[in-house]
């Protein structure tokens, strides 16, 4: 970061309030995560991108470590040509990542690039988590099936010891809409996996109504008992 708390104005403060997060996310059984903006690309061809990236990447782990985070999310980036020898940049650049972030970086599949096939095997290799979006994979296909691909993932989440980790929305104009991709205010229930039902993990709701979206979802789940 260049510098530390102890060296700003009010850092006990900060650090004081840092923990006080942490101990409510405990309390109330809460899984905090983070997911670093779309500029953070350790994949670049691009030195300054990647150096950028990675001092990116330490703040957030430093703040992971403060709060209790165990999920720093981000995307393998573009494929600048060629998928396998980016994502090859990727395991170098990972591989060399201070360990602080690295147990605690995952792969999400996104919906124009990057499939849930593309990158299970850079992270099964490492053990980098992958979290899977269902929403993502229904906007950009690789064959397998969402049951297959779930599966996948969560024996990658069972290598690192750690509870699986979903993102799940719905599209803003439906799915026969002709931009599917954009998100909606809350979950369509017919867009929650029947596989998922019963398991044990965490769902991440990317929804515009955020916390009033989780809410209805979970009201409309108590109802299916």
């Amino acid at each position: 970061m260049g510098y530390g708390l102890a060296e700003l104005p009010d850092g006990d403060a900060l650090r004081h309030l840092l923990g006080t997060i942490r101990v409510f996310a405990r309390q109330h059984d809460l899984r905090l995560s983070f997911h670093p903006d779309q500029f953070v690309v350790v994949s670049s061809p691009h030195p300054a991108v990647v150096a950028s990236s990675i001092r990116e990447l330490e703040y957030q782990a430093y703040l992971a470590e403060e709060v209790g985070t165990d999920v720093i999310n981000i995307h393998a980036g573009g494929v600048y040509g060629d998928k396998q020898t980016t994502l090859v940049k990727f395991y170098q650049v990972f591989s060399d990542l201070p360990e602080t972030i690295r147990i605690r970086l995952t792969l999400e599949n996104d919906d124009h690039s990057y499939t849930v096939r593309d990158l299970l095997p850079v992270c099964a290799r490492p053990s980098i988590p992958l979290v899977y979006d269902v929403h993502h994979h229904r906007c950009n296909p690789d064959g397998l099936s969402i049951e297959d691909a779930m599966q996948l993932a969560a024996e990658i989440w069972q290598m690192t010891g750690r509870e699986q980790y979903c993102h799940l929305s719905s599209p803003r104009a439906g799915w026969f809409a002709r931009n599917p991709k954009p998100h909606t205010d809350y979950i369509d229930l017919a867009d929650l996996p029947n596989c998922w039902l019963g398991r044990t993990m965490t769902v991440d709701i990317e929804a515009k109504a955020k916390e009033l979206a989780v809410v209805t979802l979970m009201t409309e789940l108590k109802g299916l008992r």
